[in-house]
């Protein structure tokens, strides 16, 4: 009996021992142990994603990758295999399982080595959340008591949440959501069982076990965990058999981007940075909606793309890229593919041009290698363009064989075109493109240059390029607005005045150097008649032309107070320019451009929403709500989302809820009708063919589209340096700037190239031969399966016949008159006579105004 008392005594003894020694470590760490509450409201850190419009994921920044997944979301047998393998008493033990540590020390004891582990998942989560990974004693005390009130503070299907969100998985993945995207290019419920397992073997050791960097220790663990599943009862015999059999597949998946569009990730990585700090956004989980349409947007890339490539084919091959071995050397032999290869490697693609080394060439044909060994033949079609590159004005005669383009051991560069290789070469010009929706200012496309990875530079919000005639539609405005019309005639004849404080003479001058006399203001704005231009900026005085110009957006500091502006000398961005064309198309309207629609926290809650202004007026007087011009604009409201069409029929005043901002109107609807049909009689010209009266606008290549509801305008600078096309229909606005980033340079000219057929473009360039066709078949694929839109002139519009020389009233109804547009008020009260000895009057005020004011 004493011996039994005494060993009751001595248990006692320990386990008070035991218990008093764990509320001493439990006050010991107490002051250090967090408020694990913080867990109810943590925030993942989760990378910035940036969208397109229509949910297109853009581009992804942040050091850490993560897609934070519902318990829900995640595939039973991947839970499976993470409790099989890491806590399979997860659901029996409160934070600390008692028998996985017995467990543990007996292994340890009789081994004398840790071969298991006593951790459980919730002090994992523990440690993940709070703690350090160092290997201390009073790491772990912290660790069990913390695991001890996260049980008690949350239920165990919300600690596994944590868990499979949090662990670790190697090459920078955070939970089962990024690892799934980066080791198989997968959403989670995607994958395989044995896929599943190799995911739940990394948490043990995430550096060595993964199986990019380490395959086949990975493989080794996903079998352990497969046989965990197959003895706990999850998997049956034949599922393990078939699995461990299964080879790895796994490989770097990069963000599963669904969209390329760099330019305006760009915008929106900056924009968030700078709001919200670099801390915060990249890794707070936000989403950014960008109003960008991925269809527009990748027809815009590809019509700037394809534009660059062919100004530089036309300008002339510049030679190889590299020499990776001299085969003119008699000695020279030509190396291994697989050290070609690796020469290869040192170039990455760029965009879609494929590097690859020059291999044999015959007399019509070359064939190459790219880096994978992968071999091509590139044909004579895609051969044949590649005379010599002289200088911008000057090309080589072309080629007669493949001999006079390239040699064995030339790095080149190829490219797909409608199903066949080409020689290509990387474009030295630069372009962009942008596109507006003119009734909110949403920005539909943005592509900032060739190649972001060659160019971080955004040249449609950076680039300030002198604007050429692309500023003449502004300049006519103002002329509209002073009461001239369409059919007023302006003196298409030299300028010649002195600059008495200069003591020079300006003499501005057309392009081509032809002068007509009397000319109609609708054709000489249609045709881009430089004098005509001068001449109608001094109908409107330049001060009124230059404030017009302020009042369509464009910056004071950018617009100088002399003539020079009607020729387009001020220097302006693509965006201010495409904002400034979007009134024409929306009845006079200054939108406010947008690119960010809104922004969402990681739960999916909104935190941010556009406001964009609205092309629609304040106020529409019963006349106008009874004029069809109303019905057509309430249609227009609709589609664009202005207001909806039951709001429209109860309230025609066109009221709009606090979601939206009305846009200032800056000219009238009258007058953005009367620039929009003269911008069409750019495209689609005037007169009669047949009568020899016939005559082309400077964008005539645009009927391509053959669409009567678009209209647009060319725009060239001296010397060509800068080269624009700016267009729209009622649904796009877009412009195109073409150029070289070094301003100094100029775009050139080409000469006929003998292989090529009637179709190329050769000649000075301009807005119309250089930035003209990327516009065309840009707006070509935006434009597809569209219908047209007819253009109902508002109200205060009405049309007369006019005589077209004389630009007075006719009876006549011959190839000799038109209908013409009039603001009600404007429109000519006399008629012509039979008598042409009157027909000379015309405007002509280049005596009147000083050159300079």
């Amino acid at each position: 009996m004493k011996w039994l008392k005494r060993i009751g005594i001595i248990f006692t003894s320990l386990l008070l021992l035991g218990i008093g020694s764990i509320a001493a470590a439990y006050f010991y760490v107490l002051p250090d142990l967090p408020d694990v509450a913080t867990l109810k409201t943590i925030q993942l850190q989760t990378p910035l994603r940036i969208y397109s419009r229509d949910g297109k994921l853009i581009s992804q920044f942040g050091e850490k990758r993560r897609i934070p997944l519902k318990l829900e979301q995640i595939p039973k047998p991947l839970l499976q295999a993470f409790l099989a393998t890491e806590d399979a008493r997860f659901y029996e033990h409160g934070g600390v399982d008692p028998i996985g540590v017995l467990r543990s020390a007996f292994v340890l004891l009789s081994t004398g080595q840790r071969k298991q582990g006593a951790s459980t998942i919730t002090m994992q989560v523990a440690r993940n959340f709070f703690l350090t990974r160092e290997k201390t004693i009073i790491r772990k005390i912290k660790e069990i008591f913390i695991s001890i009130h996260i049980e008690q503070l949350l239920t165990k299907d919300e600690i596994l949440e944590l868990y499979v969100n949090r662990i670790f998985l190697g090459h920078r993945a955070y939970g089962v959501g990024a690892a799934a995207q980066v080791y198989y290019g997968k959403n989670v419920n995607a994958l395989t069982l044995p896929e599943m397992a190799v995911i739940a073997g990394i948490p043990k050791a995430p550096s060595t076990t993964n199986p990019i960097s380490y395959p086949t220790r990975a493989i080794s663990r996903r079998n352990i965990v497969l046989f965990r599943l197959k003895e706990v009862g999850d998997i049956s015999e034949a599922q393990y058999v078939e699995a461990i059999k299964t080879p790895n597949t796994a490989s770097y998946h990069g963000a599963e981007i669904d969209l390329y569009a760099p330019y305006i990730s760009e915008m929106a990585r900056d924009y968030m940075v700078q709001k919200y700090g670099e801390e915060q956004a990249y890794t707070g989980g936000y989403n950014v909606y960008t109003t960008i349409s991925s269809k527009i947007q990748i027809a815009a890339q590809a019509a700037l793309r394809n534009n660059v490539y062919a100004y530089d084919q036309r300008h002339g091959y510049r030679g190889p890229y590299k020499v990776l071995w001299d085969s003119s050397l008699p000695e020279m032999i030509q190396p291994e593919v697989d050290i070609i290869q690796s020469k290869l490697k040192a170039t990455s693609n760029v965009q879609d041009l494929i590097p690859v080394a020059v291999i044999s060439v015959t007399e019509q044909k070359v064939h190459v290698i790219d880096k994978t060994g992968k071999s091509y033949w590139i044909e004579w079609d895609g051969l044949k363009w590649a005379r010599s590159f002289i200088s911008d004005t000057r090309q080589g005669s072309a080629p007669k064989s493949a001999f006079d383009i390239v040699k064995v051991g030339e790095q080149v560069w190829i490219r797909v075109v409608n199903g066949a290789y080409q020689l290509a070469q990387l474009p030295s010009v630069s372009s962009a493109v942008v596109t507006l929706d003119p009734y909110n200012g949403s920005i539909q496309a943005l592509v900032g240059g060739y190649s972001f990875s060659q160019s971080q530079y955004n040249r449609v919000t950076q680039a300030k390029r002198q604007l050429g005639s692309n500023i003449k539609p502004f300049v006519y405005s103002a002329t509209l607005e002073k009461g001239y019309t369409l059919a007023t005639l302006i003196n298409n004849a030299p300028i010649n005045e002195p600059d008495t404080r200069q003591g020079i003479a300006w003499r501005p001058k057309n392009s081509p150097d032809v002068y007509g006399g009397p000319t109609r203001l609708r054709e000489g704005l249609a045709k881009s008649i430089n004098v005509m231009a001068v001449r109608a900026m001094r109908l409107a005085g330049l001060t009124s032309t230059r404030q017009q110009l302020l009042d369509f957006g464009f910056n004071p500091d950018d617009i100088p107070r002399n003539e020079s502006i009607a020729l387009g000398s001020p220097s302006v961005t693509p965006l201010q320019v495409v904002r400034a064309f979007s009134t024409f198309a929306n009845g006079g309207f200054l939108v406010e451009p947008f690119y960010i629609d809104k922004i969402t926290d990681p739960h999916g809650e909104t935190i941010e929403q556009a406001i964009p202004t609205i092309a629609c007026k304040n106020e529409i007087s019963q006349a106008q709500a009874d004029d069809p011009w109303a019905e057509t604009f309430a249609a227009m409201s609709e589609e664009h989302g202005i207001v909806t069409e039951e709001e429209h029929k109860e309230n025609l005043s066109c009221e709009i809820d606090s979601e939206f901002r009305y846009a200032e109107q800056v000219i009238s609807p009258q007058v953005s009708f009367l620039i929009r049909q003269a911008l069409k009689s750019t495209i689609w010209g005037g007169g009669n063919w047949s009568k020899g009266t016939g005559w082309n606008g400077t964008a005539w290549r645009e009927q391509s589209l053959k669409r009567r509801d678009i209209a647009g305008k060319t725009g060239t600078t001296n010397e060509s340096r800068d080269t624009w096309f700016s267009g729209f229909n009622p649904d796009y606005v877009s412009t195109v700037w073409v150029g070289f980033d070094d301003h100094a340079r100029e775009l050139g000219r080409t000469a006929w190239n003998n292989n090529l057929g009637k179709a190329q473009i050769y000649g000075a360039e301009s807005g119309a031969k250089t930035a003209g066709p990327a516009w065309n078949e840009y707006m070509s694929s935006v434009l597809k399966g569209l219908p047209e839109k007819p253009d109902t002139p508002p109200e205060n519009i009405i049309s007369v016949r006019i005589d077209l020389e004389t630009g007075k009233l006719t009876r006549k109804t011959d190839y000799t008159t038109r209908f013409e547009y009039f603001i009600e008020g404007t429109e000519p009260t006399e008629y012509v006579t039979d008598s042409t000895s009157d027909t000379n009057i015309f405007i002509n005020n280049s005596e009147e105004d000083d050159l300079f004011q």
